[in-house]
């Protein structure tokens, strides 16, 4: 019999993907003996699995870490890629970088024609390839397992060939700082990024205003815009204004995850 904690359970795997039972104990403010009963329970309806540690949802297990981010703040991000998608004509050229925002775009896109796309993403390069006249233009390097990402110096190296209209990446973590990442290659391709566009956007939703990263992309000082779903807090929405960062605000997405 399905206990609402056990729909507690489900609810948390299914939001933030597999977890050990000591976060799952310790978020639901229950004893690690309890929560051991009810993942019993659970993995004997064959409702989640356990393994290396960690508990999952049947099937989910094993994901790779970019799907299960895609699924996160789904609703904003869609509503982001919207905002972004409308800003873009036919025709035009730009690039993006690997991240779950920047993925949305994509699928956003698939309305235009005759882009010019150059990405690092395979995600994002098996969206938008063969379709609409479109030209797409993909970094070579070390492929990443878990995002599809292409990183290193050849991929650096490639697109700086390129000049865009659009430079638009994804981050990591925003303060009033500047833009942040948590990985050194992926934050080194973001600043390259930027520096091939004619306008420089970041899309970002609200849950990374605040964060800190462990590697600075760049300030605001290099970022025409950031497109979100929520206004930044004072300190950040100042020093934005201060560096004459624009911000474009997505309409909700009801119909969103």
């Amino acid at each position: 019999m399905l206990t609402p904690r056990h729909g507690a359970i489900l609810k948390l795997l299914e939001e933030r993907g597999p977890l050990s039972v000591a976060a799952l104990a310790d978020t639901l403010e229950v004893s690690s003996e309890t929560l051991r009963r009810d993942v019993r329970a659970l993995a004997d309806a064959g409702a989640v699995v356990r393994v290396h540690g960690a508990v999952g949802l049947a099937g989910q297990v094993g994901e790779a870490p970019f799907h299960r981010r895609m699924r996160e703040n789904a609703g904003p991000k869609q509503a982001i890629a919207r905002a972004m998608a409308a800003q873009i004509a036919d025709g035009d050229s730009l690039m993006l970088d690997t991240g779950t925002t920047t993925s949305f775009l994509a699928r956003e896109l698939l309305g235009h024609r005759r882009l010019t796309v150059v990405t690092n993403s395979s995600d994002i390069a098996r969206t938008l390839a063969t379709v609409n006249g479109n030209r797409v233009f993909m970094a070579g390097g070390e492929l990443r397992g878990d995002s599809g990402a292409s990183l290193g110096a050849s991929a650096l190296a490639f697109i700086r060939a390129f000049a865009v209209e659009h430079a638009i990446i994804s981050a990591g973590a925003v303060d009033a700082s500047g833009v942040m990442d948590f990985d050194l290659q992926e934050a080194e391709f973001a600043r390259a990024v930027l520096a091939c566009g004619a306008r420089r956007v970041v899309v970002t939703d609200a849950s990374k205003f605040g964060r800190r990263g462990f590697i600075r992309v760049s300030g605001f000082d290099v970022v025409d815009e950031i497109v979100t779903d929520s206004a930044p807090p004072p300190d950040l929405a100042a020093a934005l204004a201060l560096a004459g960062t624009r911000v474009l605000l997505a309409a909700a997405d009801h119909n969103g995850q």
